[in-house]
């Protein structure tokens, strides 16, 4: 019961952000992506006067390890947008589909110091730093700016379903055993959400490109 009820709540909250970001668009220029995510709204003095300022969603500190076995937290991102995943290596479903995707986003931004990407192992007993430097190799990808995370299976699941707003969680009646979804999520230099896309498909990573390059630009003076 409960995974349903979770599986019906995650295809709301997308089917609300895309219908946000499908709004945005018919609407203007794509100048300027929007903060995607859950949002507070407070009241404060401005000049004397009180106004409403909405608090966005904000990607929180973390700790995990990489593919290499080296302790990462936020600082890794400090100054770069960035791209995130859920997966597991055994996975026999879409995350080899995932996986052929992200790897054209690695290639068209490789060498880019402002983008990284990260894609965290929701199989944390089994993908272990040894494991996902083998599947790294296997991809292709070498140095530092696709980095695969493992890390406590409890918070790999919180940061996803609380932050990133993607599915992620031990599921027995999943085929692999492991509920996800097929989600590339694009995070800015201030760690808000910028947009969700569906990684499983050539549209959605193409739409991923085109929206970090324009939020690329959003940082250029």
């Amino acid at each position: 019961m409960f995974g349903l009820q979770y599986k019906r709540h995650y295809s709301a909250v997308v089917v609300l952000l895309i219908t946000a970001i499908t709004l945005w668009s018919c609407n203007g220029e794509k100048k300027k992506l929007p903060i995607l995510g859950e949002r507070d709204w407070v009241t404060k003095k401005v000049d004397g006067k009180e106004v409403v300022d909405t608090i966005y969603n904000q990607i929180p500190p973390f700790s995990f390890t990489n593919q290499y076995g080296d302790t990462i937290t936020e600082k890794v991102v400090e100054g770069k947008i960035y791209v995130t995943d859920f997966f597991f290596t055994s996975c026999p479903t879409i995350c080899p589909v995932m996986k052929r995707q992200m790897t054209k986003v690695y290639k068209e931004f490789k060498g880019n110091p402002e983008v990284m990407i990260l894609s965290h192992t929701i199989d944390p007993e089994h993908d272990t730093p040894k494991v996902l430097n083998t599947f790294a190799k296997d991809l292709g990808v070498e140095g530092n700016q696709w980095q695969f995370l493992t890390g406590p299976k409890e918070n790999i699941y919180a940061i996803g379903q609380k932050s990133y707003l993607s599915a992620a969680q031990e599921d027995r009646t999943a085929e692999g055993g492991f509920l996800h979804s097929g989600a590339f999520i694009l995070i800015d230099k201030d760690k808000y959400i910028r947009g969700m896309y569906d990684g499983t498909t050539e549209e959605g990573t193409q739409k991923l490109m085109r929206d970090m390059k324009i939020l690329l630009e959003e940082y250029k003076k």
